[in-house]
């Protein structure tokens, strides 16, 4: 199987959302705990948790949903392209510098003592590189598993590959595909069985949301001071006296309701389930039971790196330069049935 470029598999012009999934080499080791030593390595969730706060916080990039499980992690992105257009060139450089080290030209500049326009316009094109990758899914991934690498190496006090290999992405190209990507990875610690309820999925982003126990302490905080406090992406359907720019344009309710009844069903090679209740947003949204339970359980299989309807799988290959996009076929029985 050739390899495609993590370029090829991003088209933003489809849609700003992809699933991402990274998966540890040393498979028990992530977050698990070793059964030979005994040592936990539970801690590492919390590395995981803190650093993608961090940088939902410095890049253009919100958090949607995310699921820490002991040997992998899924993250559900939403890319905001408008929010990084918006920033000014300080605010660039400024998100830029708390996790790389200014280069003494962007020092310079940054206090007025550049003379020379060459070195400006250099400036100037360095930080427009650095306002595309603030966009950049490939290099927020970037820095959270390098961060984690290094921090679980020198725990281990060893060298070498930590992740299996790049992360794996989906483009998820409708409401239909984020919401039930979203309920696929909160779900994960239920259907492994390691609980049996939303409210004790720890690490989970519907955790997060039941608990509201989001981070509001990074303001203030070194570098990050002058940042705006960020949080999981919210839903727009919460009552708030303040919307908030960007949402997923349902209840969170709903969405809490949606989860569970996924959750009640009972699958195969499944051991975990959680005990049925009501939700009213698959009559919303014009879906069946059936529908969502085929979308939900294939984020791993039959869709590789987009999900959609058939025509909006068709205009992602074709704004991909892919000849056909797998699950295509398998949508065209879900339309149909």
């Amino acid at each position: 199987m050739v390899t495609q470029a993590r370029s090829t598999q991003v088209s933003l012009q489809d849609t700003a959302y992809y699933h991402c999934i990274s998966r540890c080499v040393r498979r028990a080791f992530l977050c698990g705990e070793d059964n030979y030593s005994g040592q936990s390595f539970e801690h590492r969730r919390i590395w995981i948790v803190e650093r993608m706060r961090l940088l939902s916080q410095v890049f253009a990039i919100d958090v949607c949903a995310y699921a820490i499980m002991s040997n992998h992690y899924h993250l559900v992105l939403h890319v905001d392209t408008a929010t990084a257009g918006s920033w000014s060139d300080e605010e660039v450089a400024q998100r830029w510098t708390t996790l790389y080290k200014a280069p003494l030209l962007v020092t310079r500049w940054l206090n007025g003592g550049l003379k020379s326009k060459a070195e400006t316009r250099k400036t100037l094109e360095l930080i427009d590189e650095w306002r595309e990758r603030l966009t950049d899914i490939s290099w927020f991934m970037r820095n959270l598993n390098e961060y984690v690498a290094r921090e679980a190496n020198k725990e281990e006090d060893c060298k070498g590959r930590f992740w299996e290999g790049r992360f794996k992405s989906q483009a998820l190209l409708d409401e239909k595909a984020l919401l039930s990507c979203m309920a696929y990875v909160d779900l994960n610690p239920v259907r492994a069985d390691m609980a049996q309820s939303l409210e004790a999925s720890e690490f989970t982003s519907i955790y997060e949301r039941i608990h509201s126990v989001a981070c509001q302490q990074d303001k203030g905080k070194g570098e990050l001071a002058s940042l705006p406090t960020k949080g999981l992406a919210g839903f727009l359907g919460n009552e708030r006296k303040v919307q908030p720019c960007f949402g997923i344009e349902f209840s969170l309710l709903d969405y809490l309701a949606l989860v569970e009844e996924l959750g009640q069903v009972v699958r195969q090679r499944k051991r975990g389930y959680i005990p049925p209740r009501h939700s009213m947003l698959l009559t919303r949204l014009n879906m069946s039971a059936d529908e969502w339970f085929t979308l939900s359980e294939s984020f791993g299989g039959k869709f590789r790196c987009a999900v959609g309807s058939a025509t909006e799988l068709k205009s992602y290959a074709l704004h991909t330069n892919r000849s056909w996009v797998s699950g295509k076929s398998s949508m065209e029985v879900i339309c149909q049935s």
